[in-house]
């Protein structure tokens, strides 16, 4: 793993449609999620309201700890698990909010904040099922 993850960093899921449309590099990152390159929340926000789409927030944080000192096998440790908790949200975009190294009693942890985000067309956000609907036919398009 050669990307740097950092606050605001954006993770996205592997769909074909939305990077043709909105001509982003990514890299892989873990599984099915990319982390967008040259880009953090607000640029990417701008470029894809340029392209006529929405980039939604979701104001619900979700945090994750790591034992261990800080460093890139950690956070992306901890990512994994974010990644993990916002699966049934069917979103298709996680931001990296915060990255904070701390010790308990001499042992050090890591902790990562992320909140979940949703590129889409439409100008109000889909439901779950409509959401999850998507993520069929982009796994299905994926092979």
């Amino acid at each position: 793993m050669t990307a740097k993850v950092q606050v605001g960093s954006v993770l996205i899921d592997d769909r074909p449609r939305i990077a043709q449309i909105l001509a982003l590099k990514s890299e892989s990152y873990s599984g099915n999620w990319s982390l967008v390159e040259a880009f953090d929340g607000f640029s990417l926000d701008r470029k894809i309201h340029a392209a006529g789409w929405n980039f939604f927030f979701m104001a619900a944080e979700v945090k994750v700890r790591v034992f261990g000192a800080i460093g890139a096998r950690n956070i992306q440790s901890a990512l994994k698990r974010a990644l993990k908790k916002v699966k049934p949200q069917n979103f298709n975009s996680l931001e990296v909010t915060g990255i904070v190294a701390k010790h308990f009693l001499g042992v050090p942890y890591v902790t990562v904040f992320a909140h979940s985000r949703h590129i889409q067309q439409s100008c109000a956000l889909d439901g779950a099922q409509e959401r999850r609907a998507s993520q069929n036919d982009a796994e299905w398009a994926r092979g």
